[in-house]
């Protein structure tokens, strides 16, 4: 099992971010796909999915009131899949913004930076528990 000291406050000034930026890859997302199938849309759904994975993850071990114990498994399908998600959708912005100039590129490597970064800087606070602070 691992466990994070992170306090409540500093949780939730990461967390906040953290899903500003899912969200915002999210709707820029669905915002792509109104305006038809293209090879971006299709790359940036992968990112997508880890993210929802993650999502999907943390609110289960929400409602079981896993917050800051958990086991491994749930903690890399969760902060882990999420961290994933957001630097994949840095390298897939990045390669629209390159190859597909447009607002909403920009708007998606905003949300994955956050994404990547806020969950990261949760994951990184778990640590295994009774072995001297090992990290996850």
């Amino acid at each position: 099992m691992y466990e994070s000291k992170l306090s409540s406050r500093r949780w939730i000034a990461y967390d906040l971010p953290g899903n500003i930026g899912w969200i915002v890859w999210i709707v820029c997302l669905i915002l792509l796909l109104t305006q038809g199938v293209t090879w971006f849309l299709l790359l940036a759904l992968i990112p997508a999915v880890f993210m929802l994975v993650g999502v999907i993850e943390l609110v289960s071990e929400r409602i079981r009131k896993l917050d800051w114990v958990l086991p491994k498994a749930r903690l890399y399908r969760g902060f882990g899949s999420l961290t994933l998600g957001g630097l994949l959708g840095i390298l897939v912005s990045g390669a629209g913004i390159l190859f597909s100039p447009g607002d909403l590129c920009w708007w998606m490597l905003t949300g994955a930076c956050l994404c990547a970064l806020f969950a990261w800087l949760i994951f990184r606070e778990y640590h295994l528990q009774g072995q001297g602070g090992e990290r996850a």
